[in-house]
Order: structure tokens, then C-alpha cells, then sequence
């Protein structure tokens, strides 16, 4: 299968501009300034490319919300605050091809006729941070960035922020707000960031896969990307394997590869010999997976039908003898303390969500428990302006609808059949 963004990864001096251009940078860039802004959004249609940072919304279309008025400047924002437990893959992106990612905002920014990108860095990125820096300052010394790039009569300028280390900043309106200067608290929607954004200007905001993804449609064709995937969902994704696998890492397969697939063959199956027991498959946030469960394809509809969702992309495998108490505790505590406190549903829901399964993990459960648990995931799903609650009860409902048993015994007999193992 043909890899749209790895394919020079393991080359060192891939982050930098001349190795980049040896291998075809910024090619692309030049074909775009032929086309049409119009001819590119087409382009981007076509490929079926759905957003990579977890909602999977259609780039394509997200773009076409961006108001017709041009009176007014448009923005795009970059958002790299890759924070879901489990997801790592937007680092590598940063961190060995950050020319790939300047290359698609410029694009992108011609096609949304922007002037202006914010590429929003996760505050713990340091080492990625400084490569996504230098490569800013190869590009507008080469006249990819800035004033008349390439002769075209187009500007644009990239800034680099650096986030705090705020989950809820990877939501797209808490980052506008931390982008602003402001407490990095979520918006109430509408109006949404396309017609009310970035300092108020109509603003994209896509993550950083997604534009990385850019100069390759522009070069291939948007139905040639489409044809590396499946229907509805064009393309390669960068899935992230972590936990009792024996080749944990990043792949780049096609949006439709089988999850088993991804498991066994890919990352090697199953650490030490022993047998699966459970499968996150895209982020800590998305429901939790059995292994009957796993022979299934990996784009969005195909998850969507048995409950789950591919989210980011970040598929976490947890190996028999692993206390499935112990590892939602884990989940808990992220949650509870990530939650921004905007939301009283979230802000007392997730300390609650942690307190109780916390004290089942600790042999302290009591009867009822359980039952509390799923009423209150009942009064914080979907209640609470973004989605960081439902983060949250996706993963403490399926955990316990799938592994009910191993809650019940370690309320029944007041401890942890497993030694507390994750």
C-alpha cells in the first residue's frame, strides 16, 4: 500500500527544508497556486478525508462552512494538542516531517483564502515544538512563508503557540479561548468557530494529520486518496499501537485496515505469549472493545456500528491478567483531573466517577456501586458544553456493560482478584 506521509520518516533529515525539497516538498505548493481555491476544497471533497483528531468530521466540508463574505480576514488554526491518553501519532508527524505539515497549511490557506495560521503546540511538546520552529524559519527564508510566497501574490504568516498541558485545550473552542490569552474553558456553540472563531475572525480549525495529508491530495488527485481507503473514509490514518503489544509504535495503514489486523500482524500480537483481553481502540475516551469484537474494520462507520469509535486513532491493548477496575481507575483520575470545571455535570461527575471506582479498585466497594456509576455516566452524558464529559462515560459504561463481572468481584470480595494489574 502506497504511504501518503511516512514514506521518508526514517530519514533523519527529512525535518529539514533540503532533504524535504529532494524528495518533492513543496511541490505541491506550486501545483496549488495553479489551481483555483475552489478546484482544491474540490480536490479535498473528493478524497473522503475525514478529520484525524477523533470527531472525524469531513475536511472538506468543514472548510465549506467558512463564510462567503471576504470582507472580513479568515484564519486557520492547527490543532496539535495531542493529549488523549493513547495517542501519540501527531508527534511524529511534527517531530520527523514538519514540512509536510507547513507545506498543507499553506496550501490550505491559499484554498480557504487565509492569511494568517496558528499551529497550537501541546505545552509538554518541547522536543517537537523546536522542530516545528525551525522549520517555520527554513520555510520563510525560502520563501514558503510570508510576503509573495513564490511569486504568487499570496501571503501568509505561521506562528507558533505553545498550550499550558490542558486536555480540554484539544477541544476546538477551549484552544481558541487558551490561543486568545484566555482561561482555556469551552464555548457554548453556536456561534461556531467557521462564522465566530480566532479573535472573533471565521476560523478552520483542523488537527495537524488532517493538513499534513494536504500536499499529497493536491499532487495525486482527491479520488486517488479516496482509493487508498474505503468509502466515506479516503485515504491512510497514522494509528498509534500502545500497551502488551510487541511492536508498539505508529503504523500508517488504509482507513478501512481490519483492527485484528492491526493488532496481530502489524504490532505483533499479544506481548509475552498471552491471550487479549480487551482493546481501546481509538483514544482512552472511546468505548471499550472484547476480543470477539476486533475483526472489524477500522474506519468510522464500521466502529460506529458496534459502539465504539476510531476516534484518534490511538488503539490501546490490555493483555489477560489485567485488572479492567484498576486500568478505568487509571482512566478516572485523567479525566477528573482534566476536567476544566466549567460544566457541574463534568466538574462534580468525574470526581465522583473517580471516588467510587477508585474505592471498588481499593477492595472498599459497596453494594450499589455499580448501579451508581451508570446513573451518574446517565446525568453527564451530553449535558455539558464540549464533549470532555462524555470522554469520561464512554469508557466507564462499556468498561462495565463488558467486564460487569470483575466489578461485581471486587465488591463481593472486597479486593482485587488480579493484584491491582494494568
Amino acid at each position: 500500500m502506497e504511504k501518503v506521509l511516512t514514506t521518508h520518516f526514517a530519514n533523519e533529515r527529512y525535518r529539514r527544508l533540503d532533504t524535504y525539497r529532494q524528495y518533492g516538498g513543496y511541490e505541491a505548493l506550486k501545483k496549488a497556486f495553479a489551481m483555483t481555491p475552489e478546484a482544491i476544497i474540490d480536490e479535498v471533497k473528493k478524497a473522503n478525508l475525514r478529520g484525524r483528531g477523533g470527531a472525524g468530521f469531513p475536511a472538506g466540508v468543514k472548510w465549506g462552512f467558512l463564510p462567503k463574505d471576504l470582507s472580513h480576514p479568515r484564519v486557520l488554526v492547527i490543532n496539535a494538542d495531542e493529549g488523549e491518553p493513547g495517542t501519540f501519532k501527531d508527534r511524529l508527524i511534527m517531530s520527523r516531517g514538519p514540512h509536510l505539515l507547513l507545506e498543507g497549511i499553506a496550501i490550505s490557506c491559499f484554498a480557504l483564502r487565509a492569511h494568517a495560521c496558528w499551529i497550537y503546540i501541546r505545552g509538554e511538546f518541547v522536543r517537537e515544538a523546536g522542530v516545528v520552529d525551525e522549520a517555520v524559519a527554513e520555510a520563510y527564508a525560502a520563501g514558503f512563508l510570508g510576503k509573495n510566497i513564490l511569486g504568487s501574490g499570496f501571503d501568509l504568516d505561521v506562528t507558533v503557540h505553545r498550550g499550558a498541558g490542558a486536555y480540554i485545550c484539544g477541544e476546538e473552542t477551549s484552544l481558541i479561548n487558551s490561543l486568545e490569552g484566555k482561561r482555556g474553558w469551552p464555548r457554548l456553540k453556536p456561534p461556531f468557530p467557521a462564522s465566530v472563531g480566532a479573535f472573533g475572525l471565521p476560523t478552520i480549525v483542523n488537527n495537524v494529520e488532517t493538513i499534513a495529508d494536504i500536499p499529497w491530495i493536491v499532487t495525486h488527485g482527491g479520488e486517488t486518496f479516496a482509493g487508498l481507503g474505503v468509502e466515506k473514509n479516503g485515504g491512510t490514518r497514522l494509528i498509534g499501537v500502545s500497551g502488551a503489544v510487541n511492536r508498539p509504535g505508529v503504523y500508517e495503514l488504509s482507513a478501512g485496515v481490519n483492527l485484528k489486523e492491526v493488532i496481530y500482524h502489524h504490532a505483533g500480537g499479544i506481548r509475552d505469549g498471552k491471550e487479549l483481553k480487551a482493546v481501546i481502540p481509538g483514544g482512552s475516551s472511546t468505548p471499550v472493545l472484547r476480543p470477539d469484537e476486533i475483526d472489524v474494520s477500522f474506519d468510522i462507520e464500521s466502529m460506529a456500528k458496534i459502539g465504539t469509535m476510531a476516534g484518534s486513532g490511538g488503539v490501546i491493548v490490555i493483555p489477560e491478567g489485567a485488572c479492567m477496575v484498576r486500568a478505568l481507575s487509571v482512566l478516572m483520575n485523567f479525566y477528573a483531573h482534566e476536567s476544566c470545571g466549567q460544566c457541574t455535570p463534568c466538574r462534580e461527575g468525574t470526581g465522583w466517577l473517580k471516588k467510587i471506582v477508585g474505592r471498588i479498585e481499593a477492595g472498599k466497594g459497596r453494594q450499589g456501586d455499580i448501579e451508581l456509576i451508570l446513573d451518574l455516566c446517565d446525568n453527564m452524558m451530553g449535558r455539558t458544553i464540549c464533549p470532555l464529559a462524555d470522554a469520561a462515560v464512554m469508557p466507564a459504561q462499556s468498561f462495565i456493560w463488558k467486564f460487569r463481572e470483575e466489578f461485581d468481584r471486587h465488591i463481593g470480595e472486597q479486593k482485587c482478584p488480579y493484584g491491582n494489574r494494568f
